[in-house]
């Protein structure tokens, strides 16, 4: 009885105590119940605690003391649960949350935390209709949650509802007033409605609210870009930049703006942008911006003077002068070290300053300004593949500086800095005799990484490289051989993707028209590369679609070894490389989500058959990326194609290197269009756009044909400059999947594909 009473005085303490508090007690039972369970949940036995809770609300539901405390336990144990899934949300393993997530909202249907990383799941996997549904269970536990109402408007934003995003955004501002967020993603909404002025109103607030938000101002320059103001979208997305410096979009964006403006006096600012975002080495391709910063360095006052052919003298005057301020213009010897100069005039003055530098390598004192840049001249002679012409001056020269450094070596010195830099503007390090003899230096290091020790690299990874079968088809093999002896196209830096997309975003992302929707699914993508070249294709679209993995083929083992050793350079593990033709690709056995061959299929022999080839290759449903050359566009490089063959200029590199000049030294107004080509700049692209050793070419109608033959449907084509253009004469929203309005757009303006047709197309 003692311990009875005891218990009982317990008993009528704690119901006092929640009698005060207003809470209605039903009988004692009951009151010895919670007792049981408070003192459970105090020593963190919440398993037992819970059951006690439960019990007592299957008697009486509308206890608030059980409800709450019930409320309580439940949210501590769904934190751990949490932490377990977010733990797996951070790890990619999707699939596995919602598995998990959805089977914990049975226990757990009040916890805010479990419904919410189940629902961002679902945003992650952009199922925003499910990621919608559970964001709006969270609201039904905490109304009061603005970050949740703002993430139900990013989704119904994605989902095509642009009004209730803005709803949706309204209430999150009803709630937190000052949040720059929302105002930000208002602004999107408006953009993507084309009411660039609201737009920029909404991004202006939110940058009102928190000046220093990088991506509104991001979105500023944008929403200003699209309605024609460059110069301030420059501006605003300098701001961004200054802000978070490392923000790739940004950097895209301003350059992309620079692009679009005509050049026409001089921008130091702009030529430090371009030079910045060089540096960051994985933005942009250098080649694309080449033509856009030689134009801008060409109002640069000492290149002004330099490519005016009557002060070439000046050069020679006052060599190291020039060269110093050649310096006060830096991104003039960053864009030397990374790409081909695409500029008759920029080239003419470089093949000068070679020659005049060569023949006063041995009589002057060099200053390390005119080391540094002959050390640009160096990298810019070997990107290019050494395609400079030199006079018989220069041979000699560069026989009597061959002759001075076997001397060197011979009594057990090294040649001068400037001598072995001087020599590597003519020919590869590698290609001489005594590079093996050579000290690295910090003055060539740069030099001999590229010309000495990356080459030797590639022998090595030559070795590792799997084949599969070998080449039969005889034009296969010619076209091995060319590539074997020039790698196409010999590349430094490229553009990586830091934000991986899906196959879905992709879709979105090129405006392709979908006829079979489950490859929009597809979480894992396999992915065929069939001709990968030097690996740009490989890498930059390794990089930019999300947890795929990548077969890459080729026929040169020399291409093959370039594209591995940038993929361990830029610490990409998801591309397998293997040598083999396209022909041989059935022998896989497998297929695949993705297959791309861009510029591949009009060097074959017989293009339909390896087409057809590649088709096997796809799974049902898949996409197919191809890209062949326009009969129109290529009239000109036909022409010349012609008289090539017709006068028996050989391909070797001295001869494609004088049939190169007298197309510079040529009046023929045609022939612009041959010399402000890319592929004018490079001996490997050179040969590749006029010595070809097996050209075909197609007509849009001819494409539409092979398509309809081969089982696939047209998506669509790539290029924003050409849809845009197309759009003007093609209004309906459909017509850009109408291959006989693009034949048409295409006879009106003939050069449009000047490159090549790159198109998507499904297997469906």
């Amino acid at each position: 009885m003692k311990s009875y009473s005891v218990r009982h005085q317990i008993c009528k303490e704690e119901t006092d105590k929640y009698y005060f508090r207003g809470i209605v007690v039903n009988n004692f039972s009951t009151n010895l119940t919670l007792v049981k369970a408070n003192a459970f949940a105090k020593k963190g036995k919440m398993g037992e605690a819970s059951q006690l809770y439960s019990k007592i609300l299957q008697k009486f539901p509308q206890n608030k003391l059980a409800n709450d405390s019930l409320l309580k336990i439940h949210n501590v144990l769904a934190v751990e649960h949490h932490k377990e899934l977010l733990s797996l949300y951070n790890q990619g393993q999707l699939d596995l949350v919602i598995n998990k997530a959805k089977l914990l909202t049975n226990k757990f249907t009040h916890s805010v935390f479990i419904w919410n990383i189940l629902a961002s799941s679902y945003f992650a996997q952009e199922n925003y209709k499910e990621a919608i549904a559970n964001f709006r269970q969270v609201l039904k536990i905490k109304s009061d949650l603005p970050e949740v109402y703002n993430n139900i408007g990013i989704a119904l934003s994605n989902y095509g509802k642009p009004q209730e995003a803005i709803e949706s955004y309204n209430q999150a501002i009803s709630i937190k007033p000052n949040y720059a967020d929302v105002y930000n993603n208002i602004g999107v909404v408006f953009a993507g409605q084309g009411d660039l002025k609201k737009a920029i109103q909404s991004y202006e607030k939110a940058i009102k609210i928190n000046p220093n938000y990088a991506d509104a101002y991001n979105n500023v320059g944008i929403a200003l870009s699209n309605s024609g103001n460059l110069e301030k979208a420059i501006e605003s997305y300098e701001k961004a930049i200054n802000i978070k410096p490392e923000c790739v979009e940004s950097n895209v964006n301003i350059v992309n703006a620079i692009k679009k403006i005509a050049i026409n006096k001089s921008s130091p600012k702009k030529i430090r942008i371009l030079s910045s975002v060089l540096d960051k080495k994985t933005y942009v391709r250098p080649s694309s911006i080449s033509k856009v910063a030689i134009n801008l360095m060409k109002f640069e006052p000492i290149i002004k003077i330099l490519i005016e052919k009557p002060n070439l003298g000046y050069l020679k005057k006052s060599l190291h002068e020039v060269i110093f301020k050649l310096y006060e213009v830096p991104l003039l010897t960053k864009l030397m070290s990374v790409c081909p100069l695409v500029d008759i005039e920029l080239e003419n003055v470089l093949i000068s300053a070679r020659r005049i530098l060569l023949l006063s390598v041995t009589e002057e004192v060099f200053p390390i300004e005119s080391l540094n840049f002959l050390s640009a001249l160096a990298l810019q002679c070997f990107t290019n593949e050494y395609i400079y012409i030199y006079n018989e001056k220069e041979t000699k020269a560069l026989n009597e500086l061959e002759v001075l450094i076997r001397k060197n070596f011979s009594n057990g010195q090294q040649p001068s800095p400037q001598t072995v830099l001087c020599m590597a503007t003519y020919k590869a390090l590698h290609e001489y005799e005594w590079c093996h003899l050579l000290n690295n230096t910090p003055i060539i290091e740069e030099v001999f990484r590229r010309q000495v020790s990356e080459p030797l690299e590639e022998c090595s990874l030559k070795l590792d490289i799997p084949v599969l079968n070998g080449v039969t088809n005889e034009i296969s093999s010619k076209v091995r051989d060319q590539y074997e002896k020039n790698p196409y196209p010999r590349w430094v830096n490229l553009s990586l993707s830091y934000n991986p997309s899906s196959i879905a975003k992709l879709i979105i992302d090129f405006k392709l028209k979908i006829f079979n929707p489950i490859i929009s699914k597809v979480k894992s993508p396999q992915i065929l590369i069939a001709g990968c070249g030097t690996g740009q294709q490989s890498i930059e679209k390794a990089s930019y679609l999300q947890n795929c993995n990548m077969l890459a083929v080729d026929l040169s083992l020399s291409s093959l070894a370039y594209a591995k050793r940038k993929t361990n350079e830029l610490k990409i593990q998801n591309i397998e490389y293997v040598q083999s033709d396209i022909l041989n690709l059935d022998k896989l056995k497998n297929q695949f989500d993705i297959v791309e061959s861009v510029g591949v299929l009009h060097h074959m022999e017989n293009p339909m058959l390896g087409w057809k080839v590649l088709v096997n290759c796809l799974k049902p449903g898949g996409l197919m990326k191809i890209g062949l050359y326009s009969e129109m566009a290529r009239k000109t490089i036909v022409g010349l194609r012609k008289k090539i063959n017709y006068r028996g200029i050989e391909r070797n590199d001295n001869a494609m290197k004088l049939f190169r000049q007298e197309i510079i030294n040529s009046n023929d107004n045609e022939l612009k269009e041959i010399r402000i080509a890319n592929d004018f700049y490079s001996l490997s692209m050179l040969r590749d756009l006029l010595f070809h050793v097996q050209e075909h070419r197609f007509t849009i109608l001819q494409i539409k044909s092979c398509l309809s033959d081969l089982g696939l449907k047209f998506c669509g084509f790539e290029g924003d400059h050409i849809i845009d253009h197309f759009k003007l004469i093609n209004a309906n929203d459909s017509d850009i999947y109408d291959l006989d309005k693009w034949n048409d757009y295409e006879q009106k303006n003939p050069s449009s594909f000047i490159g090549m047709y790159q198109f998507w197309c499904q297997k469906v």
